[in-house]
């Protein structure tokens, strides 16, 4: 297996973070999308010996700042993902590495969804990890404009999210 990086950055006051667990998690949800959907993945065709790739926890006026100036939506969002090495025509990897890209994820925004009961997450956890194996999808060059692309990343979603026990109903 190669070696796959995940940096954590948490600037929300509210909520602490086990970031360890958090980083190992969203290895394995990794090794698991690779494993199984390689073939359809922005990674195929290409040689590389590791992964990066980066997730930042904010707060819903940092996700507004950047989905506004980089997105031209003039809304804050629950995650937005910059899939660099997917997005990018020009792919390339640089000393065996790929860096994937960013995820950022809005943690009030996670909390007002549990606790308004507007996701199917049992918990903040349970969400956390949904909007982490969403981004990760979109890092690998999954999209989802259709119905059929959008049950497709779902579905494979909850298979990850099986594979870390936080399956979310």
């Amino acid at each position: 297996m190669k070696t796959i990086n995940v940096f954590t950055e948490n600037i929300f006051q509210g909520w602490e973070l086990d970031e360890k667990d958090i980083i190992d998690k969203t290895k394995k949800m990794i090794e698991i999308f690779i494993s199984t959907l390689f073939e359809n993945t922005c990674l195929n065709g290409y040689e590389y010996n590791s992964l990066t790739l980066d997730i930042l926890f904010c707060n819903s006026e940092k996700t507004h700042e950047l989905n506004r100036d980089y997105r031209g939506k003039d809304k804050p969002a629950d995650i937005i993902t910059f899939a660099i090495f997917a997005d990018d025509e020009n792919r390339f990897v640089f000393d065996g590495d790929i860096y994937l890209g960013e995820i950022i994820i809005a943690l009030d925004k996670v909390i007002e969804m549990v606790n308004k009961d507007i996701s199917n997450a049992q918990n903040r956890e349970q969400e956390l990890f949904f909007l982490i194996s969403h981004g990760l999808m979109h890092l690998l060059g999954f999209d989802h404009q259709t119905e059929e692309e959008y049950n497709f990343t779902i579905g494979e979603q909850r298979k990850a999210l099986r594979g870390i026990e936080y399956d979310k109903i």
